[in-house]
């Protein structure tokens, strides 16, 4: 909530209590149901609480009487990315068999931040925390033996934390990714990416540079791009290689947001260069784009899975899946060199 906003007070039990006209203890045991309260007594606080808009704090109520509280939080990159909502939703669906419900913040690629929703989720006792870590190094989630509550990394491994993970084969969909833009006989191939910290990242650049040297091809090398963030700043970039003295023939993406902007940059020109994009998105099939495409609600679905073991009582050892990805081809993947 932003700190602009002035906050609204709740309202409070002891106010319940003075409506009512009966002790704090009593209109307690009348809300939880306990026994040896009169019933017209009863029905008084219980309309005092409806006239007030007080609602019991069940998870706090629970907690007291020895349960656990029913909540799996979500440390993800923004929501506003149609990944992480994906990502979100496949989790949400998994956890709604088992009980569970999901809870998430943005850690807004912010390891300080990060850190501070992890203290937050684990003071909210969650029964798991799954987290799109925003930094290379871990160490700093291991909160004191993270209170019992179990990780799992969506995305991005850990490092120096023993954790569960489910990962994208981020290296094999930039090498596939390169080696569709060399089998139509590109070879001035641009590489728009993300922040070069980030993990995921750097395996496409990496799964590109392997098809490239795999033939020889060094021709790409003047035209890779690094700590391309949104799609405004794709599609400046994108614009700014297209006006060297050497364009590239083909423009290889690294994740949904740049493929946006990269698409804005050639809307309207005669003969764009080929352009592929690294995870499918809404409307990419209507706009002819070819992407290298992975199931972001499977990876979600498999985290949850793996997240719900732990609870249940598993202790095996930190376990790591691959979700696949594959080149889905529409058209602008497969322009010929100009």
């Amino acid at each position: 909530m932003s700190e602009d906003l002035v906050a609204v007070r709740r309202p409070t039990l002891t106010q319940v209590a003075a409506l009512a006209g009966v002790s704090l203890k009593t209109a307690s045991r009348a809300l939880n149901g306990e026994p040896n309260v009169a019933p017209e007594t009863g029905r008084r606080v219980r309309e005092a609480a409806d006239v007030l808009g007080y609602r019991l704090n069940g998870i706090a109520r629970e907690l007291r009487r020895g349960g656990t509280s029913a909540l799996v939080g979500l440390i993800s990159g923004d929501l506003a990315n149609p990944f992480y909502s994906a990502v979100a939703s496949g989790i949400e669906r998994e956890l709604r068999q088992h009980g569970l419900q999901l809870v998430t913040a943005n850690n807004d690629e912010d390891a300080v931040r990060e850190r501070a929703l992890v203290d937050a989720f684990l003071e909210r006792r969650v029964r798991a925390l799954l987290v799109v870590p925003s930094g290379e190094q871990h160490q700093h989630l291991d909160v004191e033996g993270n209170h019992g509550v179990p990780f799992v990394f969506l995305d991005r491994a850990p490092d120096g934390l023993a954790a569960d993970a489910v990962l994208i084969d981020n290296a094999g969909g930039g090498r596939a990714a390169g080696e569709h833009l060399l089998g139509h006989r590109h070879r001035r191939i641009a590489v728009v990416a993300d922040l070069s910290r980030l993990a995921p990242q750097r395996a496409r650049i990496d799964g590109f540079v392997s098809a490239m040297r795999a033939v020889g091809n060094a021709a790409w090398e003047p035209y890779l791009r690094t700590e391309v963030h949104d799609a405004r700043r794709a599609e400046q970039t994108v614009r700014e290689l297209l006006d060297l003295r050497l364009p590239p023939t083909a423009v290889f993406t690294a994740n949904n947001r740049l493929t946006t902007g990269a698409l804005r940059a050639l809307r309207g020109l005669a003969d764009p260069p080929a352009l592929i994009g690294f995870d499918d998105f809404d409307l990419a099939d209507v706009l002819g784009t070819t992407v290298v495409a992975h199931d972001p609600m499977a990876l979600g679905r498999e985290a949850a899975r793996l997240a719900y073991e732990r609870v249940a009582g598993h202790r095996g050892p930190a376990r790591t899946i691959v979700v696949s990805t594959s080149v889905v081809a529409r058209g602008s993947g497969e322009r010929p060199p100009r």
